[in-house]
Formats: structure tokens, C-alpha cells, sequence
């Protein structure tokens, strides 16, 4: 993760938005009031969808529940598109 006074974010923004697009990697902007991290959008919709995934109790029993049968070689019968899909 990159750090960065607030002052050079302000005077090389450009410069910096294209980095932590291209290199895929946070920057930490710090002002005398706090930090914030500016990072690519397909990094936030990640996280978003993560986020997401954890607050979801269904999703995340599910998550859970295949790595296990995974880790167990378990085999696993595979669902329809109607099945998997039940619910939207």
C-alpha cells in the first residue's frame, strides 16, 4: 500500500488515480484529520460482494458447507440453473 500526504494527493491526483488503477494497489491519502484509501472499483466491487456474501446467513452456511464437502471429497450432485436460481 502506497501512503500519501494529502498535499502531494492534491498535486498529483491524476497521477495517482492511474496508478492504483494500473497496479491494482491501495493508496493510503493521510490529512491531519484522518486517512482514506483510494482503490480501483473492481477492488470496491469485490469487497462489496464479499461484504455481502458474509452479512448474507444463507449465502455464507452455503459457502461454508461446500468448502467442507469439498475438503472431505465429497461428491457433490450438480443443481439446475431453475435450482440454483430458485430465488431471484
Amino acid at each position: 500500500m502506497n501512503t500519501i500526504s494529502l498535499q502531494k494527493a492534491s498535486d498529483n491526483l491524476t497521477q495517482i488515480v492511474n496508478s492504483t488503477i494500473r497496479n491494482n494497489e491501495e493508496t493510503l491519502i493521510v490529512s491531519d484529520d484522518g486517512c482514506v484509501v483510494l482503490i480501483n472499483q473492481d477492488e470496491w466491487e469485490n469487497m462489496k460482494e464479499t461484504l455481502s456474501i458474509l452479512n448474507d446467513e444463507t449465502s455464507l452456511k452455503a459457502l461454508v458447507e461446500g468448502h467442507r464437502d469439498r475438503l472431505q471429497n465429497k461428491q457433490i450432485k450438480a443443481k439446475t440453473i431453475n435450482e440454483a436460481f430458485y430465488d431471484l
